[in-house]
């Protein structure tokens, strides 16, 4: 499953996403994982309950990040199956690999790839993405490729956010950064493309499906509790610093950081309402999106 010296191209319209995505994010990314993943995770076990892959199936797994759900997939599909992960990012890639070979589950495989320009040798039963489609510039080229790589019949299921009306930890913690900071108009550093919420409206998603040529697309909400920090200082850290609200203050950068004291108390007092004795528990809401390539 070699990218035939494809894996390192990047679309210029992503680089900038790219550059988030290896440095900073993977930053915050790491140093919440304890939170995101198991967070995350649920939605992606619905979605596979959903639309369970089956033994023996071939499964294209899109934004793998840590590869964690990639693990899970090749579980699903057994020793006959086959899944191959996919990353912009390469600092992630380089931890899925060694996890993955701890792990001895030798029918993962993962390669660096930007899917707007990847155009994928190996056909699959299944492309599979846990909150990893949401930020191509170019969606509609991205997911074209991902199509050609499926077989007649192949299925494709995208778990993405829901409008931030719908996931109100992260609109609460916006609005309460936005009270002290603005994002500036200018800044230095990355930011993460599109962003999360950029398919958080059906009409635009099935717009993006049917431009990609898939047809018999459904979209299907599932919301769920995520427990976002181990107390309400953990849960406001992860979204200062991961997010709508840590997206502002990364990009304010220095000329805020007189600010963060205060924005911290702020966020505190909010996260309060969360608690519980199980951590912050806070509702989240996604699409659950499936979709066809008729061939």
């Amino acid at each position: 499953m070699s990218a035939t010296g494809q894996e390192r191209r990047v679309s210029p319209a992503n680089a900038e996403a790219i550059e988030a995505w290896d440095g900073p994010l993977f930053d915050a990314f790491v140093r919440f994982r304890h939170s995101l993943v198991a967070g995350l995770e649920l939605h992606g076990n619905e979605a596979m309950r959903i639309h369970p892959p089956l033994p023996g199936e071939r499964v294209l797994d899109i934004g793998c990040g840590f590869g964690d759900m990639s693990r899970q997939l090749a579980e699903l599909v057994g020793p006959l199956g086959r899944v191959h992960g996919v990353d912009a990012a390469p600092r992630f890639i380089e931890i899925a690999k060694a996890e993955t070979a701890e792990a001895g589950a030798a029918t993962v495989s993962f390669e660096v790839a930007d899917v707007e320009l990847r155009k994928f040798d190996d056909t699959y039963d299944l492309a599979f993405s846990r909150m990893g489609t949401m930020f191509f510039a170019n969606p509609v080229a991205a997911l074209r490729n991902v199509r050609a790589a499926l077989r007649p019949g192949g299925r494709l299921v995208m778990v993405v956010w829901r409008s931030k009306l719908e996931n109100e930890y992260f609109l609460r913690a916006q609005q309460i950064v936005e009270r002290f900071v603005t994002k500036p108009e200018e800044y230095d550093e990355p930011t993460c493309g599109p962003g999360p919420f950029s398919m958080a409206n059906a009409d635009t998603t099935s717009g993006i499906l049917r431009s990609a040529g898939y047809a018999d697309i459904t979209l299907r909400r599932c919301d769920l509790p995520f427990r976002a920090g181990r107390d309400a200082l953990d849960a406001t850290e992860m979204v200062m610093t991961i997010g709508p609200a840590g997206e502002i203050l990364r990009l304010a950068g220095d000329r805020a950081a007189h600010l963060h004291d205060a924005v911290r108390d702020a966020l505190v007092e909010a996260m309060q309402e969360y608690t519980t004795d199980d951590g912050v528990q806070v509702p989240t809401s996604t699409w659950i999106v499936s979709a066809t390539n008729l061939g």
